[in-house]
């Protein structure tokens, strides 16, 4: 990772915009059009007098439903100007979720697409109604061209108000609306910035909605003067010649986006590009590894959650397939979630295999760090939740070495207790994605018809016909460190794993079908590693094994044909 080049900090991301206003270097590339920094700038002035025009009583929240188009780059800067919230609005989202979510976070307007207006047809907005704005439309032309000259506010907002509401991805739950303040977003951005210099090109394909597009990649380049180049969407067969087209030297990722590019056939002009780094959040060692040899291009793994209280990142000397450790001066641990108790430190070979994970893992949380959580809008009961007893809990797994790194091992939802014994799911995702015919593994509790877990996997695969049950019982049977619990009873095939909108892995739609799908699933009946594919009759088994133990109410459902 570059050196610090000793960026300061000012309050506000406003004073960076404002800072911008006369660079007529780079600052933004989009599908064949480069704006200067002051261009931005002039357009986010634009944006800042047009929503000044459109502000009611009461908080004025701004909902953003749009692709990563320029559009969006100057509302962001546009609101930071004139204190107006933006709202991140997912578009994954659908139906009365996707209306909840305008909803909650009480937004005066929403700024959308035409696709997005045809989503939000007929639904109930609350402050919104009858006020989407499609940008591109005659209307909001018109908007802008009588806010042309409006020109920038006097008065600009400081470090305490409210700029952001950032949704968390809905891994583990409903997705709820992270406070993001001005001085908030500018502390972060400018810690990031550091890393950077003017002639760097930043790749932004991560969707802006998402605080890792915003934190890692457009507000550091606003304070260091670098170019951004947009990408509308992520695309695994365009990352390659969009890096080596436009120069990119870094890229930010969330999720699986290496999974997706690596899977991408290998070319001999992969390594003919200028990237200097890259940072991202849960791949697997299989893909960074992949990665960097391809491209030539070191990864670093870093974790901050969308909440900010608990920030690991990446230090010397990392070992494969440690996420860092915890930011200087802060008390991060690896605690039992129901003593509070340190857990004991890992114990891992020389190949990353943890060796003690009944003792090792946990939940990590930061014993001094809940007072940099802002908060969650509108949602007490989950912020109390996550500040419990003083300190901040994340819902996150993992284990700690004895020399301090931080290794991710899942979410709290991931807890499997199988025949009493308790383990992650990530545990058992790290052994399964060594399997060479497999591009990706989710691993998640299903009901025992008796009672507690069994453990199901979804592994992608780059085609269900390469899957030998033969060759998989074969390699399970030779990894050292599956536990004895840890095999999986059902194997689900799946073309592509689901992922939320910003492309973390999603299991919910998984646990809720469980083996109730119309994809091939391969199940062991018994204790030995012998599978076969799961047929109606083994189905019906399984349901008559449930209603004979008065677990019906587990059944997941079948589909619908």
């Amino acid at each position: 990772m570059p050196s610090d080049v000793g960026v300061e900090a000012p309050a506000t991301i406003a004073h960076h915009v404002v800072a911008r206003g006369d660079d007529p270097s780079p600052g933004l590339i989009f599908e064949g059009r480069t704006w200067s920094w002051a261009e931005v700038v002039a357009e986010s002035v634009t944006r800042s007098a047009m929503l000044r025009s459109l502000c009611r009583p009461g908080p004025f929240h701004v909902g953003v439903l749009l692709e990563n188009l320029p559009e969006y780059v100057f509302l962001l800067l546009g609101s930071a100007l004139c204190g107006t919230t933006v709202v991140g609005v997912n578009p994954t989202r659908r139906g009365e979720e996707l209306a909840g979510d305008v909803r909650h976070t009480d937004c005066q307007i929403v700024v959308t697409d035409e696709g997005g207006s045809k989503l939000l047809a007929g639904m109930d907005l609350g402050s919104a109604n009858g006020r989407v704005l499609v940008a591109g439309s005659r209307e909001y032309d018109d908007l802008l061209s009588a806010s042309a000259s409006g020109g920038a506010p006097v008065e600009r907002p400081g470090p305490g108000d409210l700029y952001l509401l950032v949704f968390t991805a809905g891994s583990t739950g409903a997705p709820k609306a992270v406070r993001v303040s001005q001085g908030r977003a500018a502390r972060t951005a400018a810690d990031s910035a550091r890393a950077f210099r003017p002639d760097d090109v930043l790749y932004c394909a991560m969707p802006l909605f998402h605080g890792n597009a915003l934190l890692a990649n457009l507000f550091p380049a606003l304070i260091t003067g670098a170019s951004v180049v947009l990408r509308r969407r992520f695309s695994a067969s365009s990352f390659g010649p969009d890096i080596r087209y436009h120069g990119c030297t870094f890229f930010n990722y969330v999720g699986r986006a290496l999974s997706y590019i690596v899977a991408v056939p290998e070319a001999p002009e992969d390594r003919d590009n200028k990237l200097k780094w890259a940072l991202g959040s849960e791949a697997s060692p299989q893909n960074i590894a992949e990665f960097t040899r391809r491209f030539h291009c070191p990864v670093f793994e870093g974790y901050g959650s969308s909440e900010n209280a608990v920030v690991i990142v990446p230090a010397p000397g990392m070992p494969r397939g440690a996420m860092g450790k915890a930011k200087p001066g802060t008390d991060v641990a690896v605690v039992d979630p129901a003593t509070g108790a340190e857990c004991a430190p890992a114990v891992v070979d020389e190949q990353g295999r943890l060796l003690n994970p009944d003792e090792a893992i946990g939940e990590i949380v930061g014993r001094d760090t809940a007072d940099r959580f802002e908060g969650y809008y509108n949602n007490p009961e989950a912020e109390a939740a996550r500040t419990r007893d003083g300190w901040y809990w994340t819902g996150d797994l993992g284990y700690r070495d004895a020399e301090s790194f931080i290794y991710f091992a899942g979410r709290t939802a991931d807890w499997l207790r199988v025949d009493g014994e308790n383990f992650s799911a990530g545990s058992v995702e790290r052994v399964l994605n060594r399997y060479p015919w497999t591009t990706g593994a989710a691993v998640f509790g299903v009901p025992d018809p008796v009672s507690g877990d069994q453990v199901m996997a979804a592994l992608e695969t780059e085609g269900t016909g390469r899957f030998d049950a033969g060759d998989f019982a074969t390699f399970l049977s030779e990894q050292p460190d599956l536990g004895t619990k840890w095999a999986p009873r059902f194997v689900r095939l799946v073309a592509r794993l689901p992922t939320t909108g910003s492309g973390k892995l999603d299991k919910s739609p998984l646990r809720a079908r469980a083996w109730c799908v119309d994809d091939p699933v391969w199940w062991r009946p018994g204790r030995e590693l012998e599978y076969r594919l799961l047929d109606d009759a083994d189905a019906a088994v399984l349901r008559e094994s449930f209603v004979a133990a008065g677990r019906e109410r587990f059944l997941p459902a079948a589909p619908s044909r």
